[in-house]
């Protein structure tokens, strides 16, 4: 099976590292709440056409490794799972508002991402192969 992934006009390999936190990186995500994020991240990954290959909830954190499509972009990808997660959970579990400084903020601002591919010394050998390749290709048309 091929690593790339494919779309009516478009092969890709778009693989992200994301991380985000609670607000004040309190440590809720932990039994029946844990539970519900991970299936909310799921259910809403999935809809926007991701696909997880890893996802862990800290008690504190969450990482998670995803194919996300290039026609969708990352920061509309994250900020839909956030949003879309947060108000699940803040309305399942209504406790969570009356923490300190909370009101309908589940998750803090911003978020980590990293991209996840190819190394750069495998592109350089890749680009260097195509070269010759294109080299001999010229010589064997004379």
């Amino acid at each position: 099976m091929s690593r790339f992934r494919r779309l009516s006009q478009t092969i890709w390999h778009c693989q992200y590292h994301v991380v985000w936190v609670p607000k004040y990186r309190f440590r809720v995500l932990i039994g029946e709440i844990a539970q519900e994020v991970e299936n909310c991240v799921r259910a809403f990954s999935e809809q926007q056409g991701g696909e997880i290959v890893e996802l862990s909830i800290q008690p504190d954190h969450v990482h998670m490794l995803v194919f996300v499509p290039p026609k969708v972009s990352i920061s509309n990808f994250i900020g839909t799972i956030k949003g879309r997660t947060a108000i699940r959970v803040l309305n399942k579990y209504r406790r969570l508002k009356k923490k300190p400084y909370w009101d309908n903020h589940f998750w803090a601002r911003g978020y980590c991402v990293d991209t996840v591919g190819l190394d750069e010394e495998m592109v350089r050998k890749y680009v260097k192969y195509q070269e010759m390749q294109e080299k001999r290709s010229e010589r064997s048309e004379y």
